[in-house]
């Protein structure tokens, strides 16, 4: 719609879809932001649910292409259905990301969306829900429960791993087991992109208070830049990874639960406290 864009791969913006209207906007949301970050005319895909899918995108699109897989996981969209809808395009010339999560990058926005949702401090009694959207990927999973053990180790707690689909046990399922030991308030930290049905299960789940989803957090917008920015030049792109492969330069240490070095940016609270929201751009993460 007019946007000027500077030279380099035209870049695809890769949602999972959803029909709630309010999930469509933080899609348009991201690409707006990350339009306006890298300078670059970001175009928008979907995985499911929502017209254009990949291969469609993909036929409209000059290459060399570098595709952005905004997913938290490298489950089945990125390691199976997003190659097949490149190879279905019979493009050569897409550069495919590694996807948003299991970045550290990302934890200040969990943090940030459990303080807004009036979670800030955890100590005797309260417990702590990663909830995910679920995956029969046994690596998807890794990479959450990897997430989970780094915000504990962020926040001084003991953080629990629930599923909104496809896996065990459900977000509900931990709540009532948290309960049963005792926990008197639980807070639910969302790991899902945008709104939609699966943020939806969180509010039925018993909790006592949910984050709402990541949305277009600075950290999501700026990890999204790096993504779109960090691929091959444009003289000559990298081929789409084969269908079931992680892209590179996704490793097993990314999925690792062994002590990470977080954000610099991001202070450990002592004893427990939760640090507070900060302004849109005012928190920058450091490079590893």
């Amino acid at each position: 719609m007019g946007e000027r864009s500077a030279p380099g791969p035209s870049v695809l913006l890769v949602v999972h879809g959803t029909r709630r209207e309010a999930g469509a906007r933080v899609a348009e949301t991201l690409r707006c932001a990350l339009t306006r970050r890298t300078g670059r005319a970001v175009h928008l895909a979907h995985a499911d649910v929502r017209a254009p899918d990949v291969a469609g995108a993909l036929a409209r699109l000059p290459g060399p292409v570098t595709l952005v897989p905004a997913f938290l996981a490298s489950g089945y969209h990125v390691r199976t259905d997003i190659p097949a809808q490149i190879e279905r395009a019979g493009r050569t010339d897409v550069h495919v990301t590694p996807p948003l999560g299991p970045a550290p990058a990302l934890l200040p926005a969990l943090v940030d969306r459990l303080a807004e949702s009036g979670a800030r401090t955890f100590g005797y009694g309260d417990a702590l829900v990663l909830a995910g959207a679920g995956s029969s990927d046994p690596g998807a999973r890794a990479e959450v429960e990897g997430m989970a053990g780094r915000l504990g180790r962020l926040l001084s707690c003991p953080v629990s791993v629930g599923w909104a689909a496809t896996s065990a046990p459900s977000v509900a399922d931990t709540v009532a087991r948290l309960r049963a030991e005792g926990a008197r308030h639980i807070a639910v930290a969302t790991w899902l992109l945008a709104p939609g049905l699966f943020a939806d299960r969180l509010h039925t789940a018993g909790a006592d208070t949910v984050a709402a989803p990541l949305a277009a957090h600075p950290a999501v917008v700026a990890l999204l830049a790096e993504r779109a920015t960090d691929g091959p030049p444009a003289s000559g792109s990298a081929p789409a990874p084969k269908r079931g492969a992680v892209p590179a330069p996704v490793s097993a240490a990314a999925v690792s639960p062994a002590p990470v070095r977080e954000p610099a940016s991001v202070p450990v609270p002592a004893p427990m406290p939760m640090p507070m929201p900060t302004a849109v751009g005012e928190r920058r993460t450091a490079r590893a």
